[in-house]
Parts: C-alpha cells; structure tokens; sequence
C-alpha cells in the first residue's frame, strides 16, 4: 500500500497569452475547474500508474461544501482510499488560483483552507493504515508540525518516507528531520533554497551537485531534483546521475512534478530499482505536460505500456 498525506485543492485554472502586470487587467481564455492539491495530485498518480496488486490511500481534510464533495469523488473514482480524508465543518476546501500562459508555465496562488486543518491527531488516527503501508508521501501544503509528526511515525513504523519539500519552506528544514526521509524530492527552485542557495546559480550539473551535497550533509540521504525540461538529476547512495528529460512538447505544466513522483513511487512500490523508477515517472510527466490541468494531465498506466 501507498499512504498519501497531504493536501486537496480545487484549482481554479485560466489560461493567459502572458502572465500579468502589477496592476493590469488582462484578458483570459478557457477557464476550467479542476481537482488538484499537491497531495491529491500524487495520490491520483499513484492510483493511475500503479499495479493493480498496489492500493492507494490518503489522509487529509475537506471543507463541508459543494467543492469538497466534488474533490472527494474524484478521488473515490481513482479507487483512493479515503477513510482518513476528515470533513471540517464550517470551513472552506482549499482551492489554487492557476494561470498558465501561451508557452505551458503556470503561476499558482493557494488558499489552505481545511488543508490548514490537517493536524497531528488525524495522523494518530490513520496509524493503523499506515502501518499497512510500503511507502509513505508526503508534501509541504498542510501545517509544518503535522508533516514532522507524521514522518516521525512512519520512520519509526519502518517505513520508506518520500518528501517532496514544495512549496519550499521559509526556513531549512530540521537536519533530524530530513534524516528519516528516504527520499527527498524537490524541484530546482526548492533544492537551492533549502540549501541556503539562489535558485539562478543552479545552472549546471556541478551548481546543483553543490546544492545537493548542501542538503546531504543536513540529514538527506537520497535526493532527486526535479529539472523540468532538463530532467531529473538523481544522488542516490549508490551514486550521483542525470536522467536527461523525455522528449515532449509542453502545453502546461501543472502538476508535471506530481506526477513523476507518482510515477517513481508506484514503481519503487512494485520492487523496481531507482532507475527504472525514475524513468517510469519521467515518462509519465512527459505525457502530463502535453495536457490541460492537474488531476486532467495525469496518464493511466495501460498508456506507458501503450
């Protein structure tokens, strides 16, 4: 079993010819809502692009509105687990404000909502379901103190812990903290600030092997960053790589990096070995980015073996 924790969020996407001026009003094109959340999204490509031996679960909060009932359905739809997904009255589901423009880049503003709800007791209550678990994946959209509560179980329950640090936090994470997370995976952008670094000097493979060293030395021992059109640079304990990115042209990318990490812990669930894994999720966000949306752009696993 897969335990997603983490957030849901209804997106609400328009697309742009450019992203906007301080101050100006622009017209749009197609406005879409679509489920999403960083939590919701993994959780989906994990459900889609697993084995069907693998099962998917998540632990997560939900407002009482129409929105929250929406979120929950989809994901009961991908077969997801959602026992552990509590339903906060009297609040908002959360929601992402997402513009893309003409060239596929997105710009993404949140509103927590019942994310910010998610706390250290419905971790204790989904501990049964996480003991049945292979792998644990976890993100930064929920409170700090729940994502440490959390990892701290599933360490100790003996779990494999997956960290993707996004959004970045304000302040590096603690050093005991990354120690038991069996793989942290963030993009470019939070590799260099949870190293204390800035983000435009990681242009080269030898920038970001520093940044990575950086973060190794404060407790990680697997790290993969995420590099867009520039693929994946992995360090690994068996050694350091770059997987150079699966050729695609981009029509959006949200939800690219979600995917790949989908894709790199369903396979890791099925017993396949890190590379293989990290190509299975390459492949998979190669085929999200040539789509609209998040939870819309997330391939099925019978179109891989297509």
């Amino acid at each position: 079993m897969i335990v997603i924790i983490g957030s849901i969020n209804m997106d609400l996407v328009l697309n742009v010819p450019r992203m906007p001026l301080p101050g100006e009003t622009l017209s749009g094109g197609r406005f879409q809502t679509i489920s999403g959340g960083k939590g919701a999204n993994q959780a989906v490509a994990c459900a889609r692009l697993s084995d069907a031996s693998v099962k998917v679960a998540m632990v997560a909060c939900l407002g009482d509105d129409a929105f929250g009932n929406e979120l929950r359905a989809a994901l009961r739809n991908d077969g997801i687990d959602d026992s552990h997904i509590s339903t906060i009255e009297g609040e908002a589901s959360g929601v992402a404000s997402i513009l893309v423009d003409a060239s596929g880049q997105n710009s993404i503003v949140l509103a927590a909502g019942a994310n910010d709800a998610l706390s250290p007791a419905h971790i204790d209550a989904a501990r049964s379901l996480i003991e049945q678990a292979r792998i644990v994946v976890l993100q930064l959209e929920t409170p700090l103190a729940t994502v440490i509560h959390a990892i701290k179980l599933a360490h100790q329950l003996g779990k494999t812990v997956v960290l993707n640090p996004a959004p970045a936090p304000a302040q590096a994470l603690p050093a005991d903290l990354l120690a038991q997370v069996e793989y942290l995976i963030p993009n470019e952008i939070e590799a260099a600030m949870l190293a204390g670094l800035n983000a435009a000097s990681l242009d080269n493979d030898a920038a970001i092997e520093a940044a990575v060293l950086k973060l190794r030395v404060n407790g990680s021992s697997n790290v993969l960053v995420t590099l867009g059109e520039k693929g994946v640079y992995a360090a690994l304990s068996s050694g350091s790589i770059h997987f150079s990115a699966q050729p695609t042209k981009a029509v959006d990318t949200t939800a690219a990096g979600d995917t790949f990490i989908g894709g790199f812990v369903a396979a890791l669930a099925e017993g396949r070995s890190e590379a293989d894994a990290i190509a299975f999720g390459q492949r998979a966000a190669a085929l999200s980015v040539a789509r609209i949306g998040a939870q819309t752009s997330i391939p099925y696993r019978r179109e891989l073996e297509a």
